[in-house]
């Protein structure tokens, strides 16, 4: 019990120092997004490479980041997108949580689109 104590005594104030966690993430290759045409009334699958550019329908999408959540957490993923349209221009340009869609997603008048997943 006195070595317990001892161990306490010594990495209390480590752990505090220490401020917040870290958090880990892993960087993924791929992005996958569901879309949802309104206006067709269909709902798509897409996949596309961070770094590149994909067309899919009246959008075009750039995939700037896609991570996943350290592997030891809950499991979740994170992806950065720059989305336009040819009528409107840039319609969306942030970060999209999987586990949370409703934070931060894109809510077009035509278009919705979500994360899935990164791979």
């Amino acid at each position: 019990m006195r070595i317990l104590k001892q161990l306490c005594f010594v990495l209390t104030p480590l752990f505090l120092l220490s401020g917040s966690p870290a958090f880990a993430y892993v960087e993924k290759d791929t992005a996958v997004l569901r879309i949802m045409n309104k206006a067709a009334g269909k709902t798509q699958i897409v996949s596309g490479v961070v770094g590149n550019t994909i067309q899919h329908d009246g959008l075009t999408i750039t995939i700037r980041n896609c991570k996943q959540s350290d592997p030891f957490d809950a499991e979740n993923f994170f992806v950065f997108l720059e989305i336009y349209t040819k009528t409107d221009g840039r319609i969306f340009s942030g970060w999209m949580n999987h586990n949370e869609p409703g934070q931060n997603p894109l809510q077009d008048n035509t278009y919705d689109v979500w994360l899935e997943k990164c791979e």
